[in-house]
């Protein structure tokens, strides 16, 4: 055989007589090649070109440096022991030669043969020798294999992201790969003991670990089990863990050996997509039970639509409603208060006129008549103004009770006999905040309305109730009192119903009313801060309802008026008013009492005199005038002459919350009597 890695050939090294031909000779009979070599170089050349074994004479060797050969035969790889056949001479063997065993110690797989030696023993050393060669070689390509396979598990291993582990048994002792010890939150340098991994295991998931071991262990399955560890970070990873055991030759197991691998992405993702098919079935239920229920829902939803619908129109409708009175309020208001005006010049030249007429009675009468047709229009202006919200009101705190019960003998009066008036009015009532004067007006005007829808006679009922305000759309939260005069009248049709409160709306004849009369119940109500119900049935009656406002306080326990004293005192007196018609007329009347009379026609003419040094004894201004209103000249005059009484004349109630001071007023329409009260009470 020639060289080569796997060469079974003899190198020969004996340069001394015939010894290598014959050596030759002999191996290449035996049937194996043979190669002579004329020195050592030579011969550890062909050696590193591959041979099966070396024949060397050793008087070839004793002399020459061996340090080349003996580093050849010490590097060899772990499979190959070169076999090397020493020739001696006689009695020249390791027993009786120190050199020969010198040489057998350096060269390692010695065998000795002493010249001369017998042919067939010489054939027999080198089979020998070759068959040993051969079996090495075969080793080699054992180990190479089996390296190949550990690089392809481990190439396959890296590939599948698996890390390999190894449980010795019986003394527990574990060995982790890197790829392992990563899916335990470890690095390739940490210690991971069994300890470790037992410890690691989630404690929801250890009793099925443990379980798992021990039946492997126990009865030889494969151990395969996914649960959960802890990292030392504290976050959560899943593992997937699979093994089996490796037996011993009596049948033991010897140890638990297998693979790992991190699955918490797939595991979240597992998680994930269980999660989201609950929630698909739980839809899909859902959409089933929408499905089943979808005709009764609609019909329902239709329903809840048209209700909605309904309710809207309503809402819209009492909204146009509001709008429209509210409206006819402003325009009813603003007209009140300027035939306010006229009637306030017509009364005060009248009042001036009947003190300076001769003593003709016809004048008198005259006089008398246009006086009374005047407070006549003065009493359709309240009415007027009580509509629109903006009459003087005094609310205080009133028990209802006592108020009505007092009103019992008037209202038989103003029913008649065939009118039967029940009260049903509760002891303990909260006291109401209203104007007394006002409410008794508008109780009566509720009557003698109830009265007319009753020709030939009937029943009215006078009702008070507490009643507590939480969604109403027309009333703030809060408590009340539900007043209500209720009869069993003709009633009314619902198109009668819905204009009732329209002002100069009526259904009397033309001459029996004003049409004023529910518009100024209901203004007063609303200025009171409550509001007015009507209901009605045609055929069975009609019932008025007023919410009023519960008051906070006790009512005030009535007391006599003061007595004023009547002074005698001229006085210097400002009087403002932007109409020159009223303070014509007023300036008249304050000069026919005595006074010293100063007009101003604006708030800043006023100012101007109250800067001077004009001696002034008091103040009366209107309120509604361009530029500076009463109220805004009072406050400055409070500043400029702090003791200057002030009064207040105007036909307006609605003044800005908080700036109403502490004046007194004079409501217009009035006359000079009335006047000369007011004044007599601020000088004295």
């Amino acid at each position: 055989m020639i060289a080569g890695p796997s060469s079974e050939r003899a190198v020969i090294l004996a340069p001394q007589g015939r010894d290598a031909s014959v050596a030759a000779a002999l191996i290449r009979e035996a049937g194996y090649h043979a190669q002579a070599c004329g020195d050592l170089a030579a011969l550890l050349s062909e050696i590193e070109g591959g041979a099966g074994l070396a024949v060397i004479a050793d008087e070839a060797i004793k002399t020459v440096d061996l340090r080349g050969l003996v580093n050849w035969l010490n590097d060899q790889p772990p499979w190959s022991d070169f076999p090397i056949v020493l020739l001696t001479h006689q009695g020249g063997g390791p027993e009786r030669n120190p050199d020969a065993a010198r040489l057998g110690q350096a060269l390692g797989n010695v065998t000795f043969l002493e010249r001369p030696f017998h042919p067939t023993t010489l054939v027999s050393i080198v089979g020998s020798a070759i068959r040993g060669r051969r079996r090495q070689y075969e080793a080699r390509a054992i180990l190479r294999d089996l390296t190949e396979s550990g690089n392809l598990l481990q190439t396959a291993l890296k590939a599948g992201q698996l890390g390999a582990w190894e449980l010795h048994l019986p003394d527990l002792l574990f060995e982790a790969s890197t790829t392992c010890k990563t899916a335990f939150g470890r690095d390739a340098e940490s210690p991971f003991t069994y300890q470790d991994l037992e410890n690691a295991v989630h404690p929801d998931d250890r009793a099925r670990r443990d379980e798992s071991v021990t039946r492997t262990i126990g009865e030889g399955y494969d151990y395969n089990i996914e649960f959960r560890n802890i990292w030392p970070d504290g976050s959560l990873h899943w593992v997937d863990v699979r093994g089996r055991p490796v037996y011993r030759p009596d049948g033991s197991i010897k140890s638990l050996i297998g693979v790992c691998s991190d699955i918490t992405a797939r595991k979240t993702a597992e998680i994930e997509r269980e999660n989201l098919l609950a929630q698909l079935a739980a839809e899909r239920t859902a959409l089933a039970e929408l499905t089943a229920t979808l005709e009764q829902r609609v019909e329902q939803r239709s329903a809840d639509l048209m209700k909605a619908v309904a309710a809207r129109e309503s809402a819209q409708e009492q909204l146009r409603q509001a709008q429209k009175m509210e409206t006819i309020g402003q325009l009813t208001g603003g007209v009140a208060h300027d035939f306010n005006n006229l009637l306030m010049a017509v009364m005060g030249n009248l009042d001036l006129l009947r003190k300076r007429l001769p003593d003709d009675p016809r004048l008198q009468r005259l006089v008398e008549g246009a006086i009374q047709g005047a407070e006549r229009g003065a009493s359709l202006t309240q009415r007027l103004l009580a509509f629109a919200r903006q009459q003087d009101l005094r609310a205080v705190s009133v028990d209802l009770r006592a108020l009505i019960e007092g009103m019992v003998d008037l209202l038989a009066r103003s029913l008649g006999p065939r009118v039967e008036l029940r009260l049903d009015i509760p002891q303990g009532l909260p006291p109401a905040r209203i104007d007394a004067n006002q409410l008794e007006l508008a109780i009566l005007n509720l009557a003698i309305n109830a009265r007319d829808a009753m020709p030939d006679g009937g029943r009215i009922d006078i009702a008070v109730g507490e009643y507590q305000a939480t969604r109403d759309q027309l009333l703030a939260p809060g408590k009340y009192l539900r007043l209500s005069v209720a009869d069993t009248g003709s009633g009314m049709s619902p198109e009668i119903l819905k204009r009732a409160i329209e002002p100069f709306f009526s259904t009397k004849q033309v001459g029996k009313g004003t049409g004023l009369g529910l518009s100024m119940v209901h203004g007063l109500a609303v200025q009171l801060g409550g509001t007015l119900q009507l209901t009605s049935t045609v055929g069975k009656g009609t019932c008025a309802t007023l919410v009023l406002p519960v008051a906070t306080v006790a009512p005030e326990a009535e007391s006599p008026a003061p007595v004023v004293e009547k002074i005698k005192r001229k006085a210097v007196i400002l009087f403002v008013d932007d109409d020159p018609l009223i303070a014509m007329s007023t300036v008249e009347m304050l000069e026919d009492l005595g006074h010293q009379v100063i007009g101003a026609n604006s708030g800043q003419h006023a100012l101007d005199i109250l800067k001077s040094e004009q001696p002034l004894d008091l103040m009366v201004t209107d309120h509604m005038m361009p530029g500076m209103t009463g109220l805004e000249l009072a406050a400055v005059s409070r500043e400029v002459r702090p003791s200057l009484p002030v009064l207040l004349a105007t036909g307006y109630a609605e003044l800005p919350e908080g700036a109403q001071l502490d004046l007194p007023r004079l409501a217009k329409p009035y006359h000079q009597d009335q006047l000369r009260d007011q004044l007599d009470q601020l000088l004295a």
